[in-house]
C-alpha cells in the first residue's frame, strides 16, 4: 500500500502503461485503416503476383521479432533514404523514438487485420454489391455503407485482435525504438528490464496490468463473436 502511495513509483510503474496504450492505440487506428482498404482491394480483385504480395503482407506474423525489427533497422536508419529523408524533415532520427515503437507496431499488428479484413469482405453478398451499382452507387459508397457494414463482424474482431498485438510488441520495439524510460520503455520492455534487474516486484505489478488487459481484449472479441 505504501508502495501505492509513493508518486515516483506510481509514475514509473504507470508510465510504460499509458506509452503501451497509446502506441497500441495509434497504431491500431492506422493498421484499421489501412488493413481494411487493402484487405477490401484484394478480397475482389485478382492479378498476376497476387500470392506473392499477399504472402509479403503477412510475412510479420511468421518472422522472428527481431528480424522484424532488424528490417526496420535497415529501412529507417541513419544510412538509409528514408531515414535520412526523415531526419531532414523531422530534424531527427527515427529510431529510438516512440515514433519508432509505433512503426513496429504497425508492421506487426497488420497480418491480424488484413486477414479478418478479407475474410469479411470475401463473405459479403457479390449481388448485393452488384445490386447497389445497378441503382447508381459509386464504389466508394458501396465500400462504406454496403461492404463495411456486412462484414463488420469480421472488421471488429480484427481491430481488437490488432490493438492487443500492438499492445503486446515486444522484440521489433525493442530493437527499433529501444527501451528509454518515460519515452520508448512500454509494458514489454519494462518487464523485461525489471526481470534482467531483479525488481520482481515491479515485474509482477506489469505482467498482472497486462494480463488484465489482454484478458479485457480478448473477452471482447468472444463477445463480439457471439
Amino acid at each position: 500500500m505504501d508502495l501505492l502511495l509513493n508518486k515516483d513509483f506510481m509514475q514509473e510503474f504507470l508510465s510504460p502503461i499509458w506509452l503501451s496504450i497509446k502506441i497500441a492505440t495509434i497504431s491500431g487506428v492506422i493498421v484499421i485503416l489501412i488493413g481494411t482498404l487493402i484487405g477490401r482491394i484484394l478480397a475482389r480483385r485478382s492479378f498476376k503476383g497476387k500470392s506473392i504480395l499477399e504472402t509479403t503482407l503477412m510475412l510479420p506474423m511468421v518472422l522472428p521479432p527481431t528480424v522484424v525489427g532488424f528490417f526496420l533497422i535497415v529501412i529507417f536508419g541513419k544510412n538509409s533514404m528514408a531515414g535520412q529523408a526523415i531526419e531532414w524533415l523531422f530534424k531527427q532520427p527515427i529510431i529510438f523514438t516512440w515514433w519508432a515503437a509505433v512503426i513496429a507496431s504497425i508492421v506487426v499488428a497488420f497480418p491480424l487485420m488484413y486477414q479478418s479484413a478479407k475474410s469479411g469482405f470475401q463473405g459479403v453478398n457479390l449481388d448485393i454489391e452488384e445490386a447497389a451499382r445497378v441503382d447508381g452507387a459509386n464504389e466508394w459508397r458501396i465500400f462504406l455503407f454496403i461492404s463495411i457494414p456486412l462484414a463488420s463482424k469480421a472488421l471488429i474482431s480484427g481491430s481488437i485482435l490488432s490493438f492487443a498485438r500492438a499492445l503486446g510488441e515486444f522484440g521489433a520495439t525493442l530493437m527499433f525504438a529501444g527501451n528509454i524510460p518515460g519515452e520508448t520503455q512500454t509494458i514489454p520492455t519494462a518487464i523485461y528490464i525489471a526481470i534482467d534487474s531483479g525488481n520482481m516486484k515491479m515485474a509482477w505489478m506489469w505482467v498482472i496490468s497486462i494480463v488484465i488487459l489482454s484478458f479485457l481484449i480478448l473477452l471482447t472479441v468472444r463477445v463480439k463473436q457471439e
